[in-house]
């Protein structure tokens, strides 16, 4: 089983965001919140998607309300959040449970496949997936979207 398995409900009504149809490029699978401390990371997460996303990476948004009810918002007040106050137009999924029985299907994968520790823990976790659609990395809440880390590893993936 490979990420590209799996499908979200793209948030504005617009369609869905199918991993498979992303198969070829990398992808980073971020789950966000409006209302958090790490919320300014919408910044970083935008300029990694302006820098990477002609050479073949997709930034995926998947907005959830499961760590501290820090994303209140139905789907319209979020997006307009996001455009808004952060000029994002990377793709963003609908709201999504992401932990426990409940979770979205993707995450339930990455919790059986790699294990109940490398669950998001918090929000802004992040996870980048290769163009195989296999599982390259995973990064916490606090690695900045901008990190030499994180850059790294997408440039090996590009």
């Amino acid at each position: 089983m490979s990420a590209h398995e799996f499908c979200f409900e793209a948030i504005g009504g617009t369609g869905i965001v199918a991993l498979k149809a992303l198969a070829g490029n990398a992808v980073l699978v971020v789950n966000t919140a409006s209302a958090c401390g790490y919320t300014p990371q919408y910044k970083g997460l935008q300029e990694l998607w302006q820098t990477y996303r002609d050479r073949g990476l997709v930034v995926l948004g998947v907005p959830s309300n499961d760590f501290g009810e820090q994303e209140p918002g139905s789907d319209p007040e979020i997006e307009t959040f996001c455009t808004t106050k952060f000029q994002v137009n990377f793709p963003m999924t609908k709201k999504q449970t992401i932990i426990g029985a409940d979770a979205h299907p993707f995450y339930q994968w990455i919790a059986k496949s790699l294990g109940e520790d490398v669950a998001p823990k918090w929000n802004f976790h992040k996870y980048l997936i290769g163009p195989d659609g296999d599982l390259a990395g995973t990064f916490p809440s606090k690695v900045e979207p901008m990190s030499d880390e994180i850059k790294s590893q997408i440039e090996a993936l590009l």
